[in-house]
Order: structure tokens, then sequence, then C-alpha cells
């Protein structure tokens, strides 16, 4: 007679628990044992609670293979899913196996558990695990399909509402209730003052700053306030809401015809225009990628998408100070270079429209794209070609789980028909354009932060928090995926015989980036130091860049002087004929206003659902050596939270958006 223990744990979520009957098989190499009932005095499968259950068998079945989970009713009437986390096993010979599941099971379900230590296809030796690893990817491949999201588009999952997802990978009703929460009460305050689809315009910007008796932040009252003021909106290009455009500027371009005279009362005293860029202390920014973007037809008026371009200044105090735009990529008489020395509200509408574009950017590009779909790329990749128990699935699944959920909702709400990009200057179509044209210019290494921190010139630029903080989280998750990565692979050629690492790659390229080998992005591996490098690259982007670019929009955007979603009318083309009367005119009216705040109020919350960057609640590695590393990046992360937080209490305007407390593992809101 064999006894195997077994440790059966309900997740701790809400409703995680069942009644119903819980039975296992054990296989193994020498057999399997017959189908055994759960069952121990008292209520078993309890929520967040682990039972501790025997199973004998007439003789030891070998190398523990699999554990089948069977799920049958206690009373038809009632139907209930059961969140099975892990199921531990003791053999009689004394050997623990982690079984992990992290599933919802449903009635009349049965799952297949794979369990022990993390396998590469060609680890498995025994047939009937590679029978199962093969039927398992043929299951999976048929449920995760693609679709393209638009013509010339990259490709998302084909699931067209949140309910087709598996449960497991769906949000929780609490964090839904939650969120819906958060919208409906701002909501309401807002619909008891009669803002909510008001057409209404903007009386005076006294008037607009009522929004801010319902919801506000130290950082949107910060922006309230200094909004107008040059240093500060200089400082939004480093350290705002979308720090990743402006770069150093080694000669102007040739379309931007900024002269010596135009900008010498901007520079220190004594320099020259040449000679500040010589010394590296001019930069540029530049939207050239609007230009011809079609806008947006509002009330049977096309509105204005400009290209602009913005000169900047580095001062000897180290303030990054706009001292030169031009709002549209070709020069003319009707389109005049504005200058802070020019009308106070032609100055504001400059950069008000440079705003405008940066924003449309942001939205479409740099968050929705670059992290959103590129992260579900990712994440339907791994879904479709990853069996659960691949090093590589255990590794990245953590930084997926709210992917999809939040995508499948988020298109509805973004670029549905009545979408929230409809109130945009571009409009929708013009939004998807706009990703497409970028999604044509994307590059690794544009994704890849050092490289792109070197290749924008800004290595040295001082005050520049994103790049400190980030630079620091790419060593520091670099590090840890070294170290897993290398366990794993230690070999070059373990890399470039594992065909389901292959095949994510090329789904990847494939259906993120269309095949664009102009893009640098790889299509296989060859070595360990290209994959490590490639998942340090998808854990940034979906749990420290996402966090870099949304996490503030709240705090930038709800001012909406400062940077917005609409401009009504067109920017100016002569100097000296606008006011503070153009400026409300041209800002969005009350309803729209609402709209846009309501949506930035719900993107940048902080939920208690988040699971922050480095937590792994769900144990997935039966490899003490990876518990250790997962400790070790912990502590890493830690200590930065600590230098950022010393840092930031000696600034003005702290930048908190990458401290690890605030980073969720992935795309999740």
């Amino acid at each position: 007679m064999a006894e195997y223990k077994l440790q059966v744990s309900t997740g701790d979520m809400p409703s995680a628990g069942t009644w119903d009957h819980v039975s296992v098989t054990l296989i193994g190499s020498d057999g399997e044992s017959e189908k055994n009932e759960l069952d121990n005095w008292g209520r078993d499968f309890c929520t967040g609670k682990t039972g501790t259950y025997t199973v004998k068998t007439s003789s030891s079945l070998g190398k523990l293979l699999l554990v089948k989970v069977d799920k049958d009713p206690f009373l038809n009437f009632q139907e209930e899913e059961w969140y099975c986390s892990t199921i531990e096993v003791t053999t009689p010979e004394g050997d623990a196996m982690l079984f992990p599941c992290h599933r919802w099971i449903s009635r009349g379900e049965y799952v297949e558990l794979r369990g022990g230590r993390a396998m590469k296809y060609f680890d498995d030796d025994h047939l009937l695990l590679i029978e199962h690893r093969k039927k398992e990817l043929k299951l999976k491949k048929s449920l995760y399909q693609w679709k393209p999201l638009a013509e010339g588009l990259l490709h998302i999952s084909s699931f067209e509402h949140e309910s087709e997802l598996p449960a497991e990978i769906r949000f929780s009703k609490a964090k839904v209730d939650e969120i819906q929460d958060t919208t409906k009460q701002l909501g309401m305050k807002f619909k008891f003052k009669g803002m909510v689809g008001s057409i209404e315009k903007w009386k005076n910007l006294d008037d607009l700053k009522r929004l801010f008796n319902f919801q506000k932040t130290p950082m949107s009252e910060y922006v309230a306030e200094h909004w107008k003021e040059d240093d500060f909106y200089g400082s939004q290009f480093l350290n705002g809401i979308n720090p990743t455009l402006i770069k150093r500027c080694s000669e102007l371009p040739q379309n931007f015809p900024v002269t010596e005279e135009m900008v010498k009362p901007f520079l220190d005293e004594g320099n020259s225009l040449r000679r500040e860029i010589a010394k590296g202390n001019i930069f540029l920014y530049d939207q050239k990628k609007l230009d011809g973007i079609p806008p947006y037809v509002y009330n049977g008026e096309s509105l204005t998408v400009t290209s602009g371009l913005c000169l900047f200044y580095l001062n000897p105090q180290y303030k990054l100070m706009p001292i030169a735009i031009q709002l549209h990529q070709q020069p003319s008489e009707k389109n005049p270079i504005f200058l802070p020395s020019d009308l106070e509200t032609d100055w504001l509408l400059a950069k008000m429209f440079i705003k405008n574009a940066d924003m449309l950017d942001h939205e479409a590009v740099h968050h929705l794209m670059n992290t959103h779909f590129m992260g579900e790329v990712y994440t339907v990749a791994t879904l479709r070609c990853f069996p659960v128990i691949h090093p590589l699935y255990k590794l990245l699944i953590p930084h997926f789980k709210s992917t999809l959920d939040i995508n499948v909702r988020g298109r509805v709400d973004l670029i549905g028909p009545d979408g929230f990009f409809k109130i945009s200057t571009a409009g929708i179509e013009g939004m998807i354009e706009i990703m497409r044209r970028s999604l044509r210019e994307m590059t690794y290494s544009s994704v890849c932060l050092p490289e792109n921190i070197a290749a924008r010139g800004l290595e040295s630029i001082p005050n520049y928090y994103y790049r400190d903080d980030g630079l620091k989280l790419w060593s520091i998750i670099n590090s840890f995926v070294r170290a897993a990565v290398e366990y794993f692979y230690p070999l070059d050629a373990d890399v470039y015989k594992d065909t389901e690492l292959q095949d994510w790659i090329c789904e990847i390229f494939t259906h993120g980036l269309l095949g664009n080998k102009a893009s640098g992005f790889p299509d296989c591996f060859h070595s360990t130091e290209e994959l490590i490098k490639f998942i340090t690259m998808v854990i940034f982007t979906v749990s420290a860049q996402h966090s870099a670019v949304n996490n503030g929009q709240f705090d930038y955007y709800f001012w909406t002087p400062n940077a917005t979603f609409i401009l009504h009318k067109p920017p100016p083309t002569t100097k000296g004929q606008s006011s503070m009367e153009t400026i409300m005119e041209t800002l969005p009216n009350v309803g729209e206003t609402v709209t846009i705040s309501m949506l930035m109020n719900q993107l940048s919350g902080d939920y208690s659902s988040a699971i922050h960057l480095g937590q792994y609640p769900e144990k997935r590695f039966d490899e003490p050596e990876l518990t250790q590393v997962i400790l070790e990046f912990q502590a890493e992360l830690s200590k930065l939270g600590e230098e950022i937080a010393k840092r930031n209490s000696h600034l003005e305007v702290p930048y908190d958006y990458l401290l690890p407390s605030r980073i969720e593992n992935g795309v999740s809101i």
C-alpha cells in the first residue's frame, strides 16, 4: 500500500470556494490511481484555505506525471465554479511536487495538471507528457486566435466581449465594481451640477476651476496653478505623461527656419543659437508624423490637427524652456514662428496646440498601441505558444493576467463607434491613422529604453527623472530575467532548439510587427543574450513603461488648458489677434471636458486589486532557485523605491510614476 499526501489550496478571491464534490486521479509512469473524492470532516474548499488529503494506491505509481481533477455537483440547482490555486503532492518516496492550477473549474469539467519543475518541450521524455503538451497547445490555439485591429495595424485577440474570456484572465467582479464605482461617483457629482453632456462653453478659467470642486490631486492642483509657466511646460516633456519624444538638436530642420535674432533674447547673455546647439543645450520636439492626419469633422466643420515643432533651450539653471514654436511642418506667412515675447495669448495658444498634438500621439501610440496593444500581442503569443509547464509561460503569465480583459473593454470605450477618441481633434479614424503610421516607424531600439535614450541624445540632460528611474528599473528587470533565463537556457543551443520559443517570437514578429524586417525586431532567437534582452523589454513595457505613460493622466490632463484632446478653433495664422476669449472658445465645451476628466480619473486610479511589479502571488515555480531569484528581484525594487522616495522628498514636483510600489505587474487598466 502506498500513500500520497495532497495539499489542495483554494484561491483567496471572493467566491473562490465551492460546495461541489472534487475528486482527483493521480497518473504516474507505472499506472494511475482510482478516482478519489477529496472529503474531510466539515466543508472542504473554502475561500483562501488549504486542505490536506490522503490518496492510497496498491503500489507506487512511479514517476508522478499528472493530477486529474474532476468537479461534480453537490446540489443540482446550484452552479458553482471553484478556483483551484495549487495542489502539492508528496509521494511515498518523499518527493514533493507542485501542480499549479490557478484557474476556475466549472461543474462537470475536469483538468489535467502538469507538475514538477518547468519543462521545455525537448525536456519531456515520456510519451504521455509529450501528448499532453501537444493536446494543450492545440486547445489553446483554437481558443486564442488572432484578428487584425484594422488594416495596416497589428493583430489582436479575436474576443469581441470580455464575457468570452476564460474566467482566470477576466477581471474579478470586485475589480469591475471598483472601477465602475470610481467612475460613477465622479459622474454623479458632474451630473448633479448639470455638466454631463453640456454643450456650453467655459466662460473663463475661474469657471473651469469648478471641476476642482469634485476631484483633485496635489499634482493636478500644481498643474492648474503653473500651466502657463514656460519652465513647467518644458519639464513636462521630460517628466510628464509622454516623456519619450524630445531629442537633442544637432542642427535645425530646414523646414523650421528659426533665426539667431528670433531667439537671442531667450538665451543666456552673450550666447548664440549656433553655440548653444554645439554645446548640446538645444532640444527639439517634432510631430511631423501628424502631418496630413485627417481631422475630425465637428458639426460639419473640420477641426485642425497640427504637426508642430517646438525648440527648447536648457538654460544655465537647468530649466528646459520653449523658445520657438511652428505649428505646421511647412513654413509660410500663415504659419509663423511663435516666440515667448509674442502676445501672451498667442504664445499660450501655440503651446496648447503643441500639447494637443502631443496628447493625440500619447493616447493613440505611446499609451494605447505601444503598451496596451503590443502587450496584447505578447499575451496572445504566450497563451498560444507555451504550455503552462514551459518556464517562459511561468515567468511571463503574471505580467499578462488582465491584459486581454482591459483591452477588450478598451477597444469599445476608446475606438468603438462612440468611443472616447471621437472627441479628439483627429477623431477615431485620425487616431487609427496615427497608430498605423507609428507602427510602420516602430523599431526594436525605440522600445528598449537604454537605446531609446541614447538615440535621442538625452544621456546627460539634468533632472530627467523618467530616464534615471527607468534605466535603473530596466537594469533590475534585466538582472532578474537574466538569472531566470540562464537557469533554464544555460546554452545558446537550448534557445535555438526550443521550437515553442521560436514559434512565440515568430508570432510576435508576424502579428505585432506585421513581418516588418526594417523594425529590427527579432523573428527568431539564436542566443541566450537575445532572449534576455527581449523578455526584459516585454516585462518593462507592460509594467514600468505603462506606468510612466498611464498613471499621471489625471495629474496632467485634468486641468484642460494644460493639455486637451480636442481644440475647436484653428491655430492662429497671424500674430496679435488672439485673446483669452479666443482660448476659451478653442477649449472643449463643458460636456467634453467632463467626459475626458472622468476617463482620466478612471485610468489613473489606485485600485485595491492591483498586483505590483515583483509580486507573484500565484505559486508557479517548483524550483527553489527561482524562488530566490524572485526574492532578490523584490529586494532590488524595494531598494530603488527608497531611493526614489528620498529624492522626491527634495523636489518641488516629485516624479513617482516609476516608483515600484506604483507600478503594476502588467497592463490592467
